[in-house]
């Protein structure tokens, strides 16, 4: 593995970035590699901020955890800076190493490979809160755009606020309405039965706050490619053969990859755990978007008064 030089540049680069972390009040700085380089000098150069090395192999950063920095494994060789830098980012949230709400110091090479020439100052909330229509048209679906992005600016909601204080887990299924119905049955009561079209359509942003009511029973909730419920409280009966998840991710997970694999439909789940939004095609996870700006949830206590004195 070639090393990254610590060059002056380097060097100075990377003072000025401590300096302006501090007079900001940043939450850390991001240093974004192509090879290992000098870690001491690396943690001297930035100060007594906060630190965090990123690449793309674990080669990369190789002594870096040793040397008492924080490190991200991204995997992502070849992809543009921008979006190692958002993925850097996102897992740096989902390690815990950064708060959703972080800013964020990055130096990283904006244009010369092996070397870093640029800095920027990043905003997570900002940043990372919404999904672009950029990001969705990565996937090749027939769902429209429209309808992929009203359903997936919902479930970011329903993950970001959760219902009556409690963290809620959901999953919908975009698009192949037919298919998606005939791999999947009904749990019980299904609330959209019986209601009109128009009653149903996600353009209308009552119908939307309505399925933020009932996204927290049990089962999937299968959209048209036209932005059309067509029924709630599903179970997937799609078998989850040949499919490869992450670990901790749980039933919910494994039934949006499972009917996203044997259908032309796109799935969303929301994580009632962490209120996560991930992205199902063709039975892997493509997109994840980060739930900012979560509501608190305060945790109860028990209080018991003073003893009055004697």
């Amino acid at each position: 593995m070639k090393p990254q030089k610590f060059t002056d540049q380097s060097k100075t680069l990377l003072t000025m970035a401590g300096r302006l972390a501090k007079s900001i009040e940043a939450d850390a700085l991001l240093v974004l590699l192509e090879g290992p380089t000098d870690w001491k000098q690396l943690r001297k150069a930035a100060g007594r901020e906060k630190l965090l090395v990123a690449a793309d192999s674990p080669e990369q950063i190789e002594g870096a955890q040793e040397a008492g920095l924080e490190v991200v494994v991204l995997d992502m060789a070849g992809s543009p800076v921008h979006e190692r830098l958002t993925q850097a980012l996102l897992e740096a949230v989902a390690d815990d190493m950064l708060s959703a709400g972080a800013e964020v110091v990055a130096l990283y090479g904006g244009f010369e490979p092996g070397t870093i020439d640029s800095l920027s100052v990043i905003r997570l909330d900002e940043r990372l809160g919404k999904l672009s229509a950029r990001d969705l048209r990565q996937l090749e679906t027939r769902v429209p755009l429209e309808t992929l992005k009203t359903v997936v600016d919902l479930a970011v909601e329903i993950g970001r606020e959760g219902r009556e204080g409690k963290p809620v887990g959901t999953l919908f299924v975009v698009g192949d309405s037919r298919k998606v119905l005939n791999h999947s049955h009904a749990t019980g009561f299904d609330p959209v039965k019986g209601y009109s079209r128009k009653e149903r359509d996600l353009r209308d942003q009552r119908v939307r706050e309505g399925i933020k009511e009932i996204a927290q029973i049990d089962g999937a909730i299968i959209v048209s490619a036209d932005g059309i419920v067509e029924a709630a409280g599903r179970y997937i009966d799609a078998p989850a053969a040949e499919i490869t998840l992450s670990k901790g991710l749980g039933s919910r997970h494994w039934s949006a990859a499972a009917i996203s694999r044997h259908t032309n439909a796109v799935a969303i789940a929301v994580s009632e755990t962490n209120g996560t939004v991930r992205i199902f095609q063709n039975g892997e996870v493509m997109l994840r978007i980060e739930p900012f700006h979560r509501a608190m949830k305060w945790r109860e206590f028990e209080y018991e008064p003073p003893a009055a004195p004697d």
